[in-house]
Order: C-alpha cells, then sequence, then structure tokens
C-alpha cells in the first residue's frame, strides 16, 4: 500500500482543503451523495479517506447512530478533529489506512461510505485490498458507496475545468489512465491519481466478495442550477469527471 505517499500528499493539504468545498463541481458532488446515502437514521457508518470530515458530519446530522471517519493523512484528521471540537456533533475520527484489506477490528458497519479512496490505487491488488478492506467492515446486506473519478472521463470530450478541477493526463496504461488533478484555488493543490478502467473495478469488486457494483451517475440540483444557471453544466453533464459507485455485501 502506498501508505507514507499518500499521506505525505494530504499532509501538505491539510485544513486548506476546506477551500476547495467552494468550488462548483462539489455542488453536484454533494447533492448526488447524500441522494445516494439515503436515510441513515440510527445506522453505524464508517466513512473511508474522510480527509476533514465534510461528509462524516454530514453523516452524523443525517441522524446515523454511529459516524466513524477514517484517513491515512493525521494532518486531515486533525482538520476534522478541530470542527468536531467547535462544533460537536459526536462524529469519531480516526488515523488508519483504508487500503488494509482487513478493517475489521474497527467494528462492524451498516455502511461504508469512500469519497475519492479507490481511485488512489496504484494497481489491481491495491484496489481489490481497498474493497476487502470495505467488505470486511460490513455484515450481510451492507452497502459501500463512494465517489471517484469517471472511468469513462473522455480527454477528447468537454473539460472539468470550468468546475474547479483541471485534469492533466500523464499516461495510459491497462489499469487505467494517470492523471495529475489540480484545484483551481489560491494557491492551487494538485494531486495525482488514475481513472481506473471499468472492468478493473468490476473484478476488484467482485474479489472482494461485494455481490454487485453499480455506477451512479451525478445529477444537478436545484441549489447548483441556481447558483450557476443551467447552461453551465451541459459540458459537466456530457462529460462529467466524477461518477457514485454503490457495492453490496
Amino acid at each position: 500500500m502506498t501508505e507514507g505517499f499518500e499521506a505525505q500528499q494530504y499532509d501538505a493539504i491539510g485544513a486548506h482543503w476546506k477551500n476547495a468545498r467552494e468550488l462548483p463541481t462539489v455542488y453536484p458532488e454533494r447533492e448526488s451523495f447524500l441522494r445516494l446515502l439515503g436515510d441513515v437514521s440510527g445506522s453505524r457508518v464508517l466513512d473511508l479517506a474522510c480527509g476533514d470530515g465534510f461528509y462524516t458530519r454530514q453523516i452524523k446530522q443525517l441522524g446515523a447512530e454511529r459516524a466513524v471517519g477514517v484517513d491515512i493523512s493525521p494532518a486531515m484528521i486533525e482538520a476534522a478533529r478541530a470542527a468536531e471540537r467547535q462544533a460537536p456533533l459526536g462524529a469519531e475520527y480516526l488515523v488508519a489506512d483504508a487500503g488494509d484489506p482487513d478493517l475489521s477490528e474497527l467494528g462492524r458497519f451498516d455502511l461504508v461510505t469512500a469519497g475519492y479512496l479507490v481511485n488512489y490505487a496504484k494497481d489491481a491488488e491495491e484496489l481489490t485490498d481497498m474493497c476487502r478492506g470495505a467488505r470486511s467492515l460490513l455484515g450481510r446486506g451492507g452497502r459501500f458507496i463512494g465517489v471517484t473519478q469517471h472511468p469513462r472521463f473522455s480527454f477528447d470530450g468537454p473539460r472539468p475545468d470550468p468546475y474547479g478541477f483541471v485534469f492533466d493526463r500523464q499516461r495510459v496504461t491497462p489499469f487505467g489512465t494517470y492523471i495529475q488533478v489540480t484545484a483551481a484555488l489560491q494557491p492551487p493543490i494538485s494531486f495525482e491519481t488514475c481513472l481506473i478502467r471499468p472492468e478493473v473495478y468490476a473484478h476488484a469488486f467482485a474479489a472482494a466478495g461485494f455481490s454487485e457494483l453499480r455506477w451512479v451517475e451525478m445529477t444537478v440540483g436545484k441549489d447548483a442550477m441556481r447558483r450557476f444557471g443551467d447552461d453551465f453544466w451541459q459540458d459537466f453533464l456530457a462529460n462529467p469527471p466524477i461518477v457514485l459507485f454503490e457495492a453490496r455485501s
């Protein structure tokens, strides 16, 4: 697992990442993610790669009995804990490697979420380990949902630049297309990730013991339309840079 690399990458970002939550892409992402999340009242939810706890806090506010955020970056976890100290909700945060294939020591959960975790796998083995780690947290019938870079994003189509993120293609392999993503902040924040091929995802989720994997396309809700206008989102929907997934144990 690339524990050192990912921790260094996001330790450097730390609490500054909260500014990215104002970029346009986040509006359809948040609305679509919460719609897929559904009713979590009384549920036990673990949020892998929680970052600064953005979704962990919302999950707790939506009535989860327990909301635990896990991230490999101590700086990100400290940012999440700082937010919890400022406005206590009862969310918990732990530094741990979400790529560990056995996370069962963290407990049993009804739902596991992951915003931008699986796309950081460097090969099929790491991707399968990430999926196995999520599966180890779930009982029968549990769900694993998340957000990732879209496997079918086309560099020949509209670019995501107007929506706050620039994709620069690095290299293409049988595993996927490696890219550098730059968030349009001041100063800009860049990180490396991969547009993993759909068939690679399908094999990894199946090998980890999930009975099904489905892709859920982004939708643009009323808030995003009202804030930016209908025409603004046409290219985003024509060639979406991100997508949701749902897998069942």
